[in-house]
């Protein structure tokens, strides 16, 4: 049963019109008083509550009856639905434990997802399954691991697929935050729709618009053709926004919006266009660190992470490196013809031991280099170490990524923040190392949007 609390009669009407067409169970309250009394006698599955109740809209007493609600029962579901809405409500209202925030007038198709999503999560309650039972259950073949960690995260994933819930995922480069990524779409009601990858730290902010929303014929200089939006190519399907820590403050503000109304506009248009799209956010980065300093915004945070799923890295599940190491190389055998290629047991305890600090994307160069390199088909310890001790790491060595790994801008990026980093904001000297002058630099700087506080060369 749903319950809406909101002074609103018009409000509530057309709520109880909506929901009931739907088939839900649905009851109103004007009150706060009315409502947390309903609240304590028919134990709702879900709350729909407005946060003005008075003349005044500072939204004080939606939000103690938001508290109230929560010390009744904590694992209730609530929306928050106000005509007043601001950044600072809806930020306070997530603190207060609230699962979504909607403005009126409301997007229909999008409050009954929200709802839908919400009783979903709630109907779906954790089990420990073996690897086993997962994979009977779940299309996970390309996820190798059996550790507890990421079994308990395979279930996360089982659980949370069929929802539209938005998903953020956290881990260390290389940990395989993609490849959780497919498995969520691929497990979900979308997966004969599009799944659509934006690495966002490898798009400038002058192009963010144009990328993600699209553009028309002449909106600006260059647009020769119409462009269509990573958006417009998900619609329907998963929109997946890896690197998401990387996003600069302005283009925070407009993915925000998308999220939050589901609406758009093509840069050249007036014409406003919806998506239904199911948004899956991964980073490296420690976003709530990145809150507290002001680099991210709080409410993107919170309308991005309804489920948060931290990736382990490799290191903390070394029961699960030869396991990876044997997929690997039985994909290396058809790959390179060699049917015979083994590895030795000291070697799989030995590469158990090693930091690899470059996680599963580390792992699976060092044997493939290795399978490369040697000769032999039982890959020993020494073949490995040679091929660890080979990499370049030193000073002055220069190490080539491989080719589909970044772009040229997202090289470029990267190596004015590290010279930046390293000569410590001096713009002359970062210049220099860079074999470019000081304005080229500045161009640059602007051009990527790359913040830095300037200091005397």
């Amino acid at each position: 049963m749903i319950l809406i609390i909101d002074d609103d009669m018009a409000v509530r009407t057309s709520l109880l019109l909506l929901l009931k067409s739907e088939r839900y169970n649905v009851l109103a309250a004007g009150t706060p008083v009315e409502g947390l009394l309903m609240v304590k006698k028919e134990r709702p599955q879900l709350v729909i509550l407005d946060l003005n109740f008075s003349i005044d809209t500072s939204g004080e007493e939606g939000l103690d009856l938001l508290r109230r609600i929560k010390n009744i029962d904590p694992t209730l579901p609530v929306i928050l639905i106000t005509g007043w809405g601001s950044i600072e409500l809806a930020v306070r209202g997530m603190k207060l434990g609230a699962n979504d925030f909607i403005n009126k007038p409301w997007n229909n198709e999008h409050l009954l997802q929200s709802v839908k999503t919400l009783l979903d999560l709630k109907g779906k309650t954790s089990q420990k399954h073996t690897r086993k039972q997962l994979d009977t259950q779940y299309n996970f073949k390309h996820i190798i691991g059996d550790d507890p960690k990421m079994l308990e995260i395979l279930d996360t994933i089982g659980r949370v697929a069929s929802t539209d819930a938005s998903i953020l995922i956290m881990g260390e480069s290389g940990t395989g935050k993609e490849l959780i990524a497919e498995a969520i779409h691929q497990n979900s009601k979308r997966t004969n729709k599009p799944f659509i990858k934006v690495n966002l730290g490898g798009i400038s902010t002058s192009l963010f618009e144009s990328e993600m929303f699209g553009h028309m014929r002449g909106a600006f200089t260059d647009a020769r053709f119409d462009r269509t939006g990573r958006f417009e190519m998900a619609n329907k399907g998963t929109i997946f926004l890896d690197e998401i820590g990387d996003l600069d403050p302005g283009s925070q503000v407009k993915l925000l919006r998308v999220l939050q109304d589901r609406t758009y506009e093509v840069l050249g248009s007036s014409r406003t266009k919806a998506v239904d799209v199911r948004v899956v956010c991964a980073t490296n980065k420690n976003l709530n660190e990145m809150v507290a300093r002001g680099s991210f915004r709080e409410d993107l945070l919170y309308r991005i992470n309804l489920i948060t799923i931290y990736l382990p890295a490799l290191r903390e599940r070394p029961g699960d490196i030869p396991l990876l190491v044997n997929y690997f190389i039985s994909n290396l055998k058809e790959i390179y013809n060699r049917p015979s290629l083994t590895v030795t047991d000291t070697a799989m305890k030995w590469l158990q031991q090693l930091p690899l600090p470059g996680n599963i994307r580390q792992l699976k160069n060092i044997v493939e280099r290795s399978v490369l390199v040697s000769k032999n088909d039982q890959l020993d310890i020494e073949t490995f170490r040679n091929q660890i001790e080979a990499t370049p790491t030193k000073k002055g060595n220069t190490q080539i990524p491989d080719v589909g790994d970044f772009t040229l801008e997202q090289m470029e990026i990267q190596m004015i923040k590290k010279a930046m980093e390293y000569h410590q904001n001096k713009i002359g000297k970062a210049a220099r190392s860079l074999g470019l002058t000081r304005s080229s630099l500045y161009r640059r700087l602007e051009k990527y949007n790359i913040p830095y506080d300037e200091t005397e060369d």
